[in-house]
């Protein structure tokens, strides 16, 4: 399994919070599923931070999430 997504901060604490409980609902997962789960979730500070993670100067954070997953499966 591998979770992908973004969330961008903005005017209101709602950032802290959605980060909290999407990191605690992977570890979850993590926890109860016997297979790999890869955790891919940007937490960035505006949009562009989030495309220079998503496939710009600072690589492609979905391929490497992607990519951790079938080498867990190889192992």
């Amino acid at each position: 399994m591998i979770c992908l997504g973004c969330v961008i901060q903005g005017q209101t604490p709602h950032f802290d919070y959605i980060c909290q409980a999407v990191s605690l609902g992977i570890m979850e997962i993590n926890l109860k599923l016997k297979k790999p789960v890869a955790f891919g979730v940007l937490t960035t500070l505006d949009k562009q931070q989030a495309l220079e993670r998503a496939g710009g100067k600072y690589g492609n954070k979905g391929e490497e999430a992607a990519v951790t997953v079938v080498m867990m499966l190889e192992l």
